[in-house]
């Protein structure tokens, strides 16, 4: 099948088809350009879209903590993953298909013109010998005509008698000159004529199909081509396909690993306070408004929960309860109020839920574990340093290390006195009340003289009232807890309100219930109010201070006032402060609570 035999008087359509192929070529330029265009353009909007909902800063707790978060930032990443695929897509095809492309096209063009003008050169030599052919007949036809008419003027004048014997003779002569002329225009004609039509057997069956068939090869070369690249567009997208359904496995399996259950229980380990649900709320009858009730069904003194209206801390708690923040759930808007406010915290974290305070000293721990293995890698690299130079003194000074290697060894004992500060804080957490408790207890003084206050008070219009000879002493179960500044607040209201106790008992006489004490006192006045268990030796290097050795038994004078010393007495009678991180301590009003 060949484009010279079948379509031999088809050039001009076969050399339009050709520029139609041409231009189908940076057609499908343009298309590759407009996809490699399309998918960057679908990467770069993917990557954005990844990155507009990559957590924030503050969120990224939140990501670390729930399955639902994590795995969704998984799938963001193999999203992220899935549209660099879509850049590898474009960036093959455009350094592999389109640069082929161009040079077919290239090649394409050159290759046509190269066979355009071969053709038209063979379509001009045949032309030319048409044109001599045209010319031999016209040259031959004029001759012919007049060769007759000389053969006509012979016969005339022979038949002519009024003419004379020359005259006859010279027309006789004419007409042979002009026969011979006809004869050899006739012999040139043929001659032409056999060389025209040697020429066009020669056009139509070597030098055409010869330019038909460069022009067929250029064109099956330039649709084999296409075809080729075609299918290595097709291989380009599909070399990229196993990674997008690894992509998709991989959102697959971060679906499957959300879970409920555990999310469940990462919020229950994230708001836990470790608060005990408040018992209920006491009746109070007014119509014995007058009667003094020394325990409430909390085991409170009703006295001290009366105490407290007016005060600044009442005003604030009235605030929180208008805003919906008060009441008797407070507890649980508190303590994440709490958590919230993370340059307010204490160095113990006592300012936590009980809960959130130890996950708190166990991270401050861990990072002191990590921070102490690294630095211990470090000693030991300078160590082994140290004794290459020493082996090898070329390579360095080995007393040049000594400064960096003690400076890291002060850092470490720095390390390691912290994190034991912290584990002591830890230890303290299973052996002191909670800070809800503690505060409580704080108030029994001022509560009690309050309450005998309001006793006196209703004893001199009334008949005198039954009255507990027990102490008094707060439980855990408060129903609103108030907070570190509200306390402090009421505190200093308090003080400055109450009736002085001693001018009272002058002008009504001495209250013997009132004068017993929790816990006995040593000689100076300080009661005992529990005892203690060395965690870890302590020698005493300030003034005020005592020895002493792990696990040695101790009495307790005086809690740790927030400045890391508690007040002990030994079996020996000598007191001073250790350490609170230290000791493992017990205290009296736990067991009477």
């Amino acid at each position: 099948m060949s484009w010279g035999i079948e379509l031999w008087d088809q050039y001009d359509t076969i050399a339009t088809h050709t520029q139609k192929g041409i231009d189908f070529c940076e057609r499908f330029t343009h298309f590759l350009k407009d996809r490699c265009s399309i998918e960057l353009k679908y990467a770069s909007e993917l990557k954005k879209l990844v990155k507009n909902y990559q957590p924030k800063k503050k969120e990224e707790e939140d990501y670390q903590q729930y399955t639902w978060a994590i795995k969704f930032w998984d799938m963001l990443k193999e999203l992220h993953d899935l549209a660099g695929q879509h850049e590898v897509i474009a960036e093959n095809t455009q350094s592999q298909v389109l640069k082929d492309l161009q040079s077919l096209i290239t090649e394409t063009k050159q290759q046509r013109k190269k066979d355009l003008q071969e053709g038209a050169k063979v379509q001009d030599h045949l032309k030319s010998s048409y044109s001599q052919l045209d010319k031999s007949r016209s040259k031959y036809e004029r001759a012919f005509k007049m060769a007759e008419k000389a053969t006509d003027d012979y016969r005339k004048a022979d038949a002519d008698i009024n003419l004379s014997r020359a005259e006859v003779e010279k027309t006789r002569n004419q007409m042979m000159i002009k026969n011979n002329q006809c004869d050899e225009c006739k012999n040139e004609y043929a001659a032409q004529l056999q060389q025209t039509n040697q020429h066009q057997r020669d056009h139509y069956t070597q030098q055409m199909p010869a330019v038909f068939q460069q022009m067929q090869g250029m064109e099956e070369n330039r649709i084999n081509k296409i075809k080729s690249m075609v299918k290595q567009v097709a291989d380009i997208e599909r070399s990229v396909i196993p990674i997008i359904n690894t992509c998709i496995d991989g959102m697959v399996k971060a679906s499957d690993g959300i879970s409920a259950e555990e999310d469940s229980r990462a919020v229950i380990d994230k708001y836990k306070s470790g608060f005990p649900i408040p018992n209920d709320i006491p009746f109070e009858d007014l119509s014995n408004a007058s009667v003094i009730d020394t325990s409430n069904a909390n085991g409170t003194p009703k006295s001290s929960l009366d105490s407290r209206k007016g005060t600044v801390s009442d005003k604030k708690r009235n605030k929180k309860d208008k805003k919906g923040g008060g009441g008797l759930f407070g507890i649980f808007t508190s303590s994440k109020a709490t958590i919230n406010k993370g340059e307010e915290s204490k160095e113990d974290f006592s300012d936590l839920p009980p809960n959130q305070q130890r996950k708190a000293l166990n991270r401050k721990i861990d990072e002191f574990k990590k921070e102490i293995a690294r630095e211990t890698a470090e000693r030991e690299g300078m160590l082994k340093m140290k004794d290459v130079y020493v082996n090898n003194p070329a390579l360095g000074d080995p007393n040049a290390l000594e400064k960096k290697i003690e400076e890291n060894a002060q850092k470490i004992d720095s390390l390691q006195a912290e994190m034991r500060k912290y584990q002591g804080y830890l230890t303290n957490m299973d052996v002191k009340p909670s800070p809800a408790g503690h505060r409580r207890n704080s108030l029994s003084d001022d509560s009690i003289s309050q309450s005998s206050t309001n006793m006196e008070i209703s004893q001199t219009s009334g008949p005198p009232q039954t009255m507990h000879n027990e102490p008094e002493v707060y439980t855990e179960e408060w129903p609103e807890p108030p907070s570190d500044e509200e306390f402090e607040e009421e505190r200093a209201v308090e003080l400055r309100e109450k009736p002085d106790k001693k001018a009272i008992d002058d002008e009504d006489g001495d209250h013997p219930e009132f004068d017993q004490t929790e816990g006995d006192f040593d000689d100076e006045g300080f009661p005992v109010i529990g005892t203690c268990r060395a965690l870890y030796p302590y020698e005493a290097g300030n003034e005020g201070s005592v020895a002493m050795t792990e696990g040695e038994e101790m009495f307790v004078l005086e809690q740790d006032q927030g400045d890391g010393w508690t007040r002990v007495r030994k079996h020996d009678n000598s007191e001073g402060f250790v350490p609170t991180s230290y000791i493992q301590c017990h205290f009296y009003d736990q067991d009477e609570v």
